[in-house]
């Protein structure tokens, strides 16, 4: 299916959505329809009647770009001393029984871990050459050994649940670990990963504001002219600098449209959820900015040796 004329011809009308797991029921219906996890944030973002399940649209097609089978499920990265690689202390280690290893260890922000069915866990098997060493397990959340906590909700998105995980020898099997580096395959790609499917699932529910409220034709161009920008990026590698440095301004037009969004012809809980949680768009913020810097870096003079 096509995303742009299906956003601009599908009902604008949404259906109240009470929960997550109300949420999750109905995106998971639109996935057949969309190929590419970016075109489903878009189309589940469109869905969503409000910015909070918006954002778990994208979040969700997120994790499905790094595992395609992924439906309902939580990235669990986030300990006390944040979400660097230096900070991940929960670790995973071989058992006496080779098809199976122990995973113990605390998460502290874990978002929808909750009402997800499988957790990636980024954890540590010890460091190497002065590195800490990730790997990433895939697990039922229902795993024995595993404790969910919600933490208390948020200002913004209050809908969206956030977590503390704790993990008390759990066992993991062999097959459950993903191959490769955890750091450069799970961990560093998807906050950019991220940024790209929140930003469409985000621009699909202005298409929608916007055709339900009657806005101005240039809403809908400029939102559709971003997510097309987005689904360039979507595909390509997302640790190429030049994806940073796109991203920056596509990210900085997304917002831009959705702060020209006109809601003044929509009821009283629309425009109050609006406001309340238009601070999402600003969420990780400052490490975006980082990217942005290293990635003009990337490109930026090259010092040349002295003959």
């Amino acid at each position: 299916m096509d995303i742009l004329g299906h956003l601009l011809s599908a009902p604008p009308e949404s259906h109240a959505i009470d929960s997550p797991r109300a949420c999750f029921d109905l995106l998971e219906p639109v996935d057949p329809s969309f190929s590419s996890t970016v075109d489903r944030a878009a189309a589940g973002g469109f869905l969503a009647d409000r910015l909070g399940y918006a954002f778990l649209a994208g979040y969700r097609a997120a994790l499905a770009r790094l595992a395609p089978s992924l439906s309902r499920a939580s990235l669990c990265a986030t300990e006390s001393a944040g979400a660097h690689p230096r900070a991940i202390a929960t670790r995973l280690q071989q058992s006496s029984d080779p098809n199976f290893h122990v995973l113990t260890g605390e998460k502290t922000f874990a978002t929808l871990a909750s009402v997800a069915d499988v957790l990636l866990v980024v954890a540590s098997r010890g460091e190497e050459g002065g590195r800490n060493r990730l790997v990433v397990a895939r697990i039922p959340a229902s795993r024995p050994g595993i404790t969910i906590r919600e933490r208390e909700p948020v200002a913004f998105a209050p809908e969206i649940p956030h977590a503390r995980v704790s993990f008390e020898a759990v066992r993991v099997e062999a097959a459950e670990v993903l191959e490769g580096d955890g750091y450069l395959q799970v961990l560093k790609p998807f906050r950019t990963i991220e940024d790209i499917h929140v930003a469409a699932a985000w621009l699909g529910h202005v298409v929608r504001l916007a055709r339900l409220h009657g806005n101005d034709r240039g809403i809908l161009e400029r939102a559709l002219a971003s997510l097309a920008a987005l689904r360039e990026l979507g595909g390509r590698d997302p640790l190429e600098p030049a994806v940073h440095v796109t991203l920056a301004g596509v990210f900085a037009d997304a917002v831009a449209v959705a702060r020209a969004v006109d809601l003044s012809a929509a009821d009283e809980a629309t425009r109050a959820r609006w406001s309340r949680d238009f601070p999402l768009f600003e969420v990780a913020g400052a490490a975006r900015e980082l990217r942005r810097e290293a990635a003009h870096r990337a490109f930026g003079p090259k010092k040349t040796a002295a003959p």
